[in-house]
């Protein structure tokens, strides 16, 4: 991403790349049919026992919570239907002013994997068959405010095979640490606005994949299991990656800045990206045997363009972009299914170990890959997004010159129309080469626009003509466009002026044309 970031530095801030919404999940060693029923085996439970094993369990899980929430004089809430959790606990913490702890408890039915057991009628002594299956049940979501995390979810199933998932933001991981070392921020939601020391924020955020997942993940799954103390106790969690966002977020100094180049770069992003720079950007190629689907969306929230997000998806994972704030470019990249992706790994051939490059697994021992492979992704995308010139200068230029404008005596001067015949030959008769060198006088415009209408109707007399023309050129005047040569009743074309008649009349000519024979097929 440096070149991106060369071509625009005077508007940038910084850049920080930081993993945003994380989600973990924790896995019991009893997720299969058989390791339920060793299990179970183990329990020494007959057929007639065992639905009431199972919802006595169940039920555990769920009074337990209930006694937590009470014993903290914390909300326990049943919800019929799904509601913004995270914003509804956000909300309470702030109201109660909680800094650490417990924050609330919500219960809710969802889909769930669980297991059937299958008996034979023929052979009522026999074990029961178990093979998993889908179904509903209750799931309780505990809401902690985390010294280290800040507000966390820990979800958990209360059938069994219970398993666990857990809910933290990097970035709120980040502001804390920035918040211990010292280091001024400002943040708004998710997204750093403003950073105090850039390159110390980046070292600490790179720290995040270094954590001791297994034990920070299982502290709270114990926390919310009771069976962990008893029948459980043998066992211990196995933690994956659910779901990692690592998002790259380059700091705009200004709203405006972002705002004038954001739109060109969704157009950019949009009709320029196709599936084959999309496995590009995520470190693959695209080959004839690619099973699956590439799809690029634009979505406008709110209808307007700082609300715009594009999206690439492939497959399962995808590379987003949007603006955060206005004053913030995000580009991140989600990896829901890290098998698409590869990594070196010691493995025995044959009896002997190797190196070799192997598909990605979901563990947290591999949160580094996660990282490096999202990193890329981001950088290729920014990479690619290098080529978009800024529109801004041209932009503010274009509106300072169609704008009306009032010269040193304070009388107004109509703006100029980069389109319009009249304009252009005005812009023809000062651009000329001939004024190159020595500048150009009032005669020197009267004799180049001789010929137009400008001067066609007081051709008869000198005097009109010269003080025509000299409205011209204070018109000129006032726009910046030309300049006076000191003790002198030369003029010279500004550097400004020469960049905008040049576009302008390059516009018309060229430009305009083109783009507009292409319309109209």
């Amino acid at each position: 991403m440096k070149e991106f970031i060369r071509k625009h530095e005077d508007r940038i801030h910084g850049v920080l790349s930081c993993f945003d919404r994380m989600l973990f999940r924790g896995y019991l060693p009893i997720m299969a049919g058989w390791a339920m029923a060793q299990f179970l085996d183990r329990l020494n439970l007959k057929s007639i026992s065992l639905k009431p094993f199972l919802l006595e369990n169940s039920e555990r899980v769920k009074n337990h919570a209930a006694a937590m929430a009470q014993k903290q004089g914390r909300p326990f809430q049943y919800l019929a239907s799904n509601i913004r959790k995270e914003e509804a606990a956000r909300k309470i913490a702030e109201r109660d002013g909680i800094q650490h702890g417990l924050v609330c408890v919500y219960s809710i039915l969802e889909p769930c994997r669980t297991f059937s057991f299958l008996f034979k009628k023929e052979r009522p002594d026999q074990r029961p068959f178990v093979k998993s299956a889908r179904r509903k049940c209750l799931h309780l979501y505990f809401y902690f405010m985390d010294r280290d995390f800040g507000l966390i979810h820990v979800r958990i199933q209360t059938w069994f095979p219970m398993p666990v998932q857990v809910y933290m933001n990097g970035h709120e991981w980040l502001a804390r640490k920035l918040d211990a070392s010292g280091v001024r921020y400002t943040k708004l939601d998710n997204a750093f606005l403003w950073i105090e020391d850039m390159a110390r924020a980046q070292k600490l955020a790179d720290r995040f994949v270094n954590l001791d997942w297994p034990r920070i993940l299982s502290k709270y799954a114990n926390l919310i299991t009771p069976q962990m103390a008893d029948i459980l106790h043998h066992c211990q969690h196995y933690w994956v990656t659910a779901q990692s966002e690592l998002s790259t977020d380059i700091l705009f100094k200004s709203r405006q800045s972002l705002s004038e180049l954001y739109p060109e770069l969704l157009s950019h992003g949009t009709l320029c990206f196709g599936a084959k720079e999309v496995m590009s950007f995520l470190g693959r190629k695209l080959r004839g045997n690619f099973k699956g689907e590439i799809v690029s969306d634009l979505s406008n929230f709110g209808g307007r363009i700082p609300g715009c997000r594009i999206k690439h998806r492939v497959k399962e994972n995808w590379l987003k972009m949007y603006d955060k704030a206005g004053l913030v470019l995000r580009v991140e990249t989600v990896i829901n299914n890290p098998e698409e992706f590869r990594v070196r790994k010691k493995v025995t051939r044959k009896g002997k170990k190797q190196t070799e490059w192997v598909a990605m697994r979901k563990g947290v021992a591999y949160l580094f890959r996660y990282r490096e492979v999202s990193l890329q992704a981001n950088s290729r995308y920014l990479e690619a997004l290098a080529l978009v010139d800024n529109p801004t200068h041209a932009k503010r230029d274009l509106d300072r010159m169609t704008t009306r404008k009032k010269d040193t005596a304070g009388r107004g001067c109509s703006g100029f129309n980069p389109l319009a015949r009249r304009d252009t030959e005005l812009f023809q008769s000062v651009m000329d080469g001939d004024h190159c060198l020595r500048g150009f006088t009032n005669k020197d415009i009267r004799n180049r626009l001789a010929s137009t209408p400008h001067l066609r109707q007081s051709r008869k007399d000198p005097k009109k003509e010269s003080a025509k023309v000299s409205r011209i050129l204070r018109r000129f005047r006032a726009h910046g466009l030309i300049a006076k040569i000191p003790r002198t009743r030369r003029w010279r074309v500004t550097v400004y002026g020469r960049r905008v008649m040049g576009a302008a009349l390059y516009m018309r000519q060229h430009d305009f044309p083109r783009v507009y024979s292409k319309v109209a097929a």
